[in-house]
């Protein structure tokens, strides 16, 4: 039985089928010159909400989250969802702000961060109908937007600890080398140990 997973891992792992999932590398991120108006995948500037505002609020400092980014979901889920758009959050203070405590937003369950899904999301925590809020910012503290260039590429499928560990030291390193890197959707490299959701993969 390890031996038939080991195979198929392998296999996977030389870029033939079965065991592939697609991901969409990040090559490279554009200034996109004006603000980004349209349901597009970006990173900070301002949410395109699909079906209306639904910004997060922290649960240590009850202020409206951090806008991180928007992420297009079709071309990585297809139709394993029904949502369009990913909205990510997180807590961080504004540039040079010490006045508060740095919540823990390690936790996915904290209150810290969020994922807004639309349509049809079921996020839990408290919301806003807030159409903007705090975005991302660069190193003198003015906000940025970025558009993002991306590449599909066929990943091998999620293993466990124990079977990557199993597997000989090169391909295992052959492997890891295949999932790293900046990307949307995709086979997760943890680097601290599984870490998958309630529900596993």
């Amino acid at each position: 039985m390890a031996e038939e997973a080991t195979a198929a891992v392998m296999s996977a792992i030389a870029g033939r089928m079965p065991g592939m999932v697609r991901s969409l590398r990040i090559e490279g991120f554009s200034a996109p010159g004006k603000p980004v108006t349209t349901p597009a995948t970006k990173f900070g500037g301002r949410p395109v909400w699909l079906t209306g505002p639904q910004w997060p609020i922290s649960a240590a400092w009850n202020r409206p989250m951090r806008f991180v980014a928007q992420i297009e979901l079709g071309p990585v889920l297809g139709a394993a969802s029904q949502g369009k758009m990913a909205y990510v959050f997180v807590t961080h203070a504004d540039h040079e702000e010490d006045d508060f405590f740095d919540p823990d937003v390690i936790d996915p369950d904290g209150g810290e961060n969020a994922v807004i899904v639309q349509p049809g999301g079921d996020y839990t925590g408290p919301l806003r109908p807030l159409a903007t809020g705090p975005g991302l910012y660069g190193r003198e503290g003015a906000a940025v937007e970025f558009t993002v260039n991306l590449r599909p590429v066929d990943e091998p499928d999620s293993m466990t600890d124990e079977e990557l560990e199993a597997l000989p030291s090169a391909d295992r390193d052959r492997y890891v080398e295949r999932i790293d890197g900046d990307k949307i959707g995709g086979t997760p490299l943890f680097f601290q140990g599984e870490d998958w959701p309630d529900g596993g993969p």
